[in-house]
This record gives C-alpha cells, structure tokens and sequence, in this order.
C-alpha cells in the first residue's frame, strides 16, 4: 500500500480540487519514469523479451508530451504490474516501479509507488548484508534527480507516507 487514506490536495490537480498544476503533475510523472527507468535492467536481465515495464515508462513520458491520453498511460502501468505477477525479488519490484511510473499520469501520489518500488528492487538485488545501504544509495540517487520545483513537496511526501512505503525513504 502506497496511499494514504487521506489524500493530499498538493497531489490532487487544481481541476479536481487540489493545488497541484500540471506543470509540476508532468514533473512528477518524468521523475517517477526516470525512478523505474533507473532499475528497469533488473526486470529485462530475467524477461528481455517482456516489454510491458518498459512501455509503462515511455507512455507515462508520452502523457508529459502529450501524446497518449492519461487512460492510455494508466493502461500501460496496469500491465507492466502484470508483468510483475510471475516474478519474485528485483525483477518484480522492478515491474512494479514501471507499473507505478505508468499510473502517476491518472494519481500524482504514484510517484512514491515507483520510487518505493525501485529501492526494494535494488535492495532485493544485492546480498542481505549490503541490502540496507544500496537502498540508501538508490534513495539518494533518486532525490538527486528531483527538480527544484517539486523537490520540497516530495521531500515532505515522503517524510509523510514513508512508514507505509516500507519506510525506503529513510537516505
């Protein structure tokens, strides 16, 4: 589970009562892409042939573009989770972070479902004893990539739904 129960309006679009603009919703979306696009390897090394993920995080920068309409970028997470549903341990995780990619451009807060999603796919890559830190590593590469604009909302995103995003976020 990724979302709260309560919705925050800063991650509700202004047309459907929040304060988030599109601007900083495209935002959001490019950096939830580039989050599962960072580990999207772990996923293809086991299923090269499965473009599901991958599709996921080039229609979620289509909906940026407007190219695809958000259902169509909604559509394509639904089925990089699918591509999940098989696997185990990075490769999955890895899927899922596309599949949440994929969503932001329908629900904002996914974004935190793709980068939660890409620090356990590091983690469950590496031996147990090196879990921890390779997390904190992916966490910080993450914010590294946060844009000004959004990066305090995010921050405090984080901070808030960390305890029910596996508590990932603590870099």
């Amino acid at each position: 589970m990724i979302l709260s129960t309560i919705r925050d309006p800063r991650l509700i679009t202004i047309r459907r009562g929040g304060t988030l603009t599109d601007a900083d919703h495209h935002l959001i979306a490019l950096w939830a892409a580039e989050c599962a696009e960072h580990v999207l390897p772990l996923f293809e090394a086991v299923k090269p042939d499965d473009p599901r993920p991958r599709e996921a995080i080039e229609h979620a920068r289509a909906w940026v573009r407007g190219e695809v309409k958000m259902m169509v970028a909604r559509a394509a997470g639904g089925h990089a989770m699918g591509a999940a549903r098989d696997l185990r341990g990075a490769p999955r995780h890895a899927a899922y972070a596309a599949g949440q990619a994929g969503a932001v451009a329908h629900v904002a807060a996914h974004d935190l479902g793709a980068a939660a999603y890409a620090i356990k796919a590091v983690r469950a890559s590496v031996p147990a004893a090196e879990a921890e830190a390779a997390g904190r590593r992916e966490c910080q590469w993450q914010r590294d990539q946060l844009p000004d604009a959004i990066r305090e909302l995010v921050l405090d995103d984080q901070r808030l739904r960390n305890d029910i995003c596996w508590s990932v976020f603590e870099c």
